[in-house]
């Protein structure tokens, strides 16, 4: 599955709170996730940072990006 543009709606979800949802073992992803419930950033930024994040390691995300449309 290839990950989805950053104009798709799911990286704004994910950044909006859907993030913690997602089952995941990977440690990279969890403290992402911690780090940016507390951030005052705005959702588009938190968007695009978790864009940046999924694409960089896009290999070994592939777990993670299947629920992408669940979520």
């Amino acid at each position: 599955m290839s990950l989805p543009a950053l104009q798709n709606p799911v990286w704004h979800r994910l950044a909006g709170g859907a993030l913690p949802r997602m089952r995941t073992q990977n440690l990279g992803v969890q403290l992402m996730t911690k780090r940016l419930e507390r951030s005052a950033d705005s959702t588009a930024a938190k968007a695009a940072e978790i864009h940046a994040f999924f694409a960089k390691w896009e290999r070994v995300l592939q777990s993670e990006i299947q629920q992408l449309a669940t979520l």
